[in-house]
């Protein structure tokens, strides 16, 4: 029996052998290193050592973290942008509204609802942000009920209330984006690795499971197995009909 630390990066899975791991921690804010590799984001101090970390997202080819989460941000900006319009159109020109004025079942509402932060600046950001959210739909869920017996209510609530609690949405969310890169930090995790006396860290989305394997149930894949000069794949691993990448070395780039 082997045991794999499952981790998650992009849509990916991968997993690493329990034996290299020392231990994982929450991401934290790094000092730049001067000429360093591309792949390796800067050092950080842990307990009496310094040590660099690893971006797994580079080391495979995948965007940033970081860029992901300000293109998912800007595409829900305009999501709700759209959503006030439709809104708009419905009040003003008896067209039915089909959006949600319900705050938890929008992409935003359920991305925050499964948000969580260790870090106190953003947990401020977030807390307006989920409140002023909540605010915009349910004044929206107001106003329908208004608009049923009193359009020219609606019609003005929307002006006067509507209109205000979404610039303060709008706000809030663009508060988030300009934090993008403390988002990152406050949402990715390091594994504190060691490969021939040499430690390191690897910065990866999410950590997923403790697997308690036999190693043969790891399948040989068609894929390369060497993903470049620093990371090498031993097979794939199927658990519950999910696919897992499983690494054989991971090598921190000098």
């Amino acid at each position: 029996m082997i045991d794999l630390i499952v981790f998650s990066v992009g849509n990916n899975r991968y997993a690493l052998n329990i034996e290299n791991i020392q231990r994982i921690i929450q991401s934290k804010s790094l000092t730049d290193i001067p000429n360093v590799n591309a792949l390796v984001d800067g050092m950080m101090s842990y307990e009496d050592s310094v040590i660099k970390v690893l971006n797994f997202r580079k080391l495979i080819g995948l965007n940033t973290y970081e860029d992901e989460l300000e293109k998912l941000f800007n595409t829900l900006i305009e999501a709700h942008v759209d959503w006030v319009e439709s809104f708009k159109d419905s009040i003003n020109n008896d067209v039915e509204f089909k959006k949600t004025t319900d705050p938890h079942k929008c992409e935003l509402g359920q991305w925050l609802d499964s948000f969580n932060s260790y870090d106190d600046e953003i947990s401020v950001i977030i807390n307006n942000l989920m409140r002023n959210h909540k605010n915009l739909h349910s004044k929206g869920a107001e106003i329908l009920e208004v608009l049923n017996y009193d359009k020219s209510k609606a019609q003005e609530m929307v002006k006067t209330d509507l209109l205000d609690i979404f610039s303060l949405t709008m706000s809030s969310l663009e508060s988030f984006v300009s934090e993008v890169d403390t988002v990152a930090n406050s949402l990715q995790k390091l594994i504190l690795f060691e490969k021939d006396k040499i430690s390191f860290a690897i910065k990866v989305d999410s950590i997923e499971d403790i697997a308690h394997i036999e190693e043969s149930m790891i399948m040989s894949s068609n894929d390369e197995h060497n993903i470049n000069d620093f990371l090498e794949l031993q097979g794939v691993l199927d658990i519950d009909g999910v696919l897992i990448n499983v690494i054989k070395t991971v090598d921190l780039p000098s």
